[in-house]
């Protein structure tokens, strides 16, 4: 497998694991009172946004050439890291 189809399988598990963390947060988000839904409901929506981010440059990542591959793995990893960071903060906030 090279270098590429491994980091492409990486991030499809991450988007996997990310898709999983959303739903248990809207479940809290049912669950909350009704001060704290539209909280949750901020909260999920700033996600699933930058959940969003992170899939188109996983389609970049999976069309690209080999030689332009680098560039959209560099993007992908900052979309990643930013989404990684908000569920951090998502789960942190409502703890």
């Amino acid at each position: 497998m090279s270098k590429r189809d491994e980091y492409l399988a990486k991030f499809k598990a991450q988007l996997d694991e990310w898709n999983a963390e959303i739903d248990k947060l809207q479940a809290r988000a049912d669950r909350a009172q009704a001060e704290l839904r539209a909280d949750y409901e901020r909260q999920l929506a700033a996600l699933r946004e930058q959940r969003e981010e992170a899939r188109e440059r996983f389609r970049e990542l999976e069309k690209a050439s080999e030689t332009a591959w680098e560039d959209f793995r560099e993007r992908a990893d900052r979309a990643w890291k930013e989404f990684e960071d908000g569920v951090r903060k998502a789960w942190s906030h409502f703890k």
